[in-house]
């Protein structure tokens, strides 16, 4: 796997760039974005959604120990409300990509359309797959968003965090239904909201 498109050369910047948690009912939309380092390559890298979490977490180790330059950023249930989910996933990947304490020269941005930032960018479908930045991105971006589920499950433990993620699985409705939404539910997604107008 490696970063395609132009020739940049090895000394260029270029910083992949993924999201985690637009489908889930509650909590952060989570995106990070990655310059990896070409002196320190990474093997194993893939989409986060096709690796074992236990790999998943060594590769994350991995990438924050090695890459040149990264950083994970969010949007809040809050601002996903106000900004519907797209936008708001456009503002976790700009705050990610400012948050770099290395500049980039060049973004890859995983789907199929790129937020505003300060260097050239190009979005690729399915980059997670394609690309070693972005694949990097990805992993570091669900392994937060994990964490950050799992501690909501010790405060939560009805709820079932820990297992679905957040997703709106039987278990996370049957929950939801029984104890009503949390303030970190996301109110304007269809089955929290129509909860909320039904009492």
């Amino acid at each position: 796997m490696e970063s395609l498109g132009l020739d940049f050369g090895d000394d260029k910047r270029i910083a992949g760039v993924d999201e985690v948690g637009r489908g889930p009912l509650i909590g952060n939309v989570v995106a990070a974005a990655v310059i990896l380092d070409p002196s320190k390559p990474i093997i194993g890298l893939a989409d986060s959604k096709k690796l074992s979490e236990k790999r998943r977490q060594a590769l994350s180790d991995e990438i924050l120990e090695k890459a040149l330059s990264w950083c994970i950023a969010s949007a809040s249930p809050a601002e996903i409300d106000e900004l519907n989910i797209l936008h708001a996933t456009m503002l976790a990947m700009q705050r990610a990509v400012q948050g770099l304490h290395i500049a980039p020269e060049f973004a890859y941005i995983d789907g199929n359309r790129c937020p505003v930032l300060g260097c050239p960018s190009e979005a690729i479908v399915k980059g997670d797959s394609k690309v070693a930045e972005i694949s990097a991105a990805s992993i570091i971006a669900k392994v937060a968003r994990d964490k950050e589920m799992e501690a909501l499950d010790k405060l939560h433990p009805e709820y079932g965090f820990a297992k679905h993620k957040g997703y709106p699985t039987v278990l996370h409705m049957d929950a939801l239904e029984k104890y009503g939404p949390l303030p970190q539910h996301r109110r304007t997604f269809k089955p929290v909201r129509q909860l909320l107008d039904d009492h």
